[in-house]
């Protein structure tokens, strides 16, 4: 199981409380231990939802790297897919409502895998995970399933259920890979696979894998839709 940041934090925590305590009487430096170890969460922790956040997920990710040599993680970069559509329909305090839960599922759903959850941005979410016995595509098929059961949001009107499915990019990379261009940047390749093949599914980067096609999947670009206008005027 991967080094939870909180024993980083605690373990900050402790050392510099101890070198405080040299200067100060003892409820001084408990106080002091407090706001540290306090301070320490903070930064490293999504304000909404208590998941890491990025500088938190460097944090386990070193740690990781840390504890010996080369190991074979997962990554996984969640997107949901109608996020949007929540916050305009019911109000922002839903889309909390519903960032909130997601959070809760993923992070028991990772747990049981000896994983870590992570809020990079408003509706993304990053998984890193062990590598076991488990099938990574039963994992990621577990976690589609995890996003997609029905949620109730508070909205203005009163309790209603809603429902969002997940774009997710999967990625096996090593754990010496750095993190933001090599284990994320694949995930996020594989992810936006996952959403230009319709959403609500997974895909695995696979070697030499890139970007999808943009400019097919948003359509013809403005210049060849107005010759096309211009053709049929003529």
């Amino acid at each position: 199981m991967f080094t939870t940041l909180l024993v980083i934090a605690t373990v900050v925590a402790a050392i510099l409380g101890a070198t405080v305590g040299y200067l100060a009487t003892r409820p001084t430096t408990e106080r002091l231990r407090g706001e540290l170890a306090d301070a320490s969460w903070q930064l490293a922790h999504d304000p909404l939802t208590g998941l890491l956040n990025r500088t938190g997920l460097h944090a386990v990710h070193t740690a990781i790297t840390a504890t010996g040599g080369p190991q074979p993680i997962i990554v996984m970069l969640v997107d949901l897919d109608q996020f949007k559509q929540v916050n305009d329909t019911h109000g922002h305090d839903a889309g909390d409502d519903l960032l909130t839960d997601i959070a809760n599922r993923l992070t028991h759903t990772a747990s049981t895998y000896g994983g870590v959850v992570a809020r990079l941005s408003g509706d993304e979410f990053t998984i890193l995970l062990p590598v076991h016995t488990h099938p990574i595509d039963a994992i990621a098929h577990r976690i589609s399933q995890t996003i997609a059961t029905p949620v109730q949001v508070q909205a203005d009107t009163g309790p209603v259920p809603v429902t969002v499915t997940a774009s997710i990019g999967v990625a096996r990379v090593a754990s010496t890979d750095p993190l933001e261009s090599t284990a994320l940047h694949r995930a996020d390749v594989a992810m936006y696979h996952a959403k230009h093949q319709g959403r609500g599914r997974h895909v695995i980067y696979t070697p030499g894998m890139t970007m999808p096609d943009r400019r097919r999947r948003r359509g013809l670009r403005l210049r060849d839709l107005r010759r096309q206008q211009r053709g049929s005027a003529e």
